[in-house]
């Protein structure tokens, strides 16, 4: 049985990758995965892949750290650090070629190795002002 760091350092490596394969050995099919802005989960190793698409169709070369991690019994707490390029067009704003350094903490539940069900919760507001789509305070 992997630990939860273990698990959480593969994850990271499929976020970093897309990599289809380990996500279906880490996501449960049935996984509901709750996002900012949409008001239905997406669900399945499909719906994270969505997800993945969506954050590198605005910045392609965008990587994951894992930074912290909380973890009681089938709940994790983890904060990740996103950077990336805003290369592409993000939530309306045109590409800018600025780079971009945000945290994101999600929320998960595991059930026999898997993510069944994910709240995550990047820094939307710190992302676009580093990107000008809104004003820095």
């Amino acid at each position: 049985m992997k630990t939860h760091v273990e698990f959480f350092n593969q994850f990271v490596r499929f976020i970093n990758t897309a990599d289809e394969s380990l996500a279906q050995q880490l996501i449960s099919p049935t996984a509901k995965f709750h996002v900012p802005g949409q008001s239905e989960p997406l669900e399945g190793p499909k719906g994270y892949l969505t997800i993945i698409a969506m954050m590198r169709s605005g910045f392609p070369d965008i990587q994951w750290s894992l930074k912290d991690m909380v973890a009681e019994d089938d709940k994790v707490a983890v904060r990740y650090i996103m950077e990336g390029t805003h290369l592409g067009t993000f939530f309306g704003v045109p590409a800018t070629g600025k780079t971009i350094m945000i945290q994101a903490i999600n929320f998960y539940r595991l059930n026999d190795e898997q993510i069944i069900e994910e709240f995550g919760q990047p820094d939307l507001l710190e992302l676009l002002q580093q990107i000008g789509g809104i004003p820095s305070v």
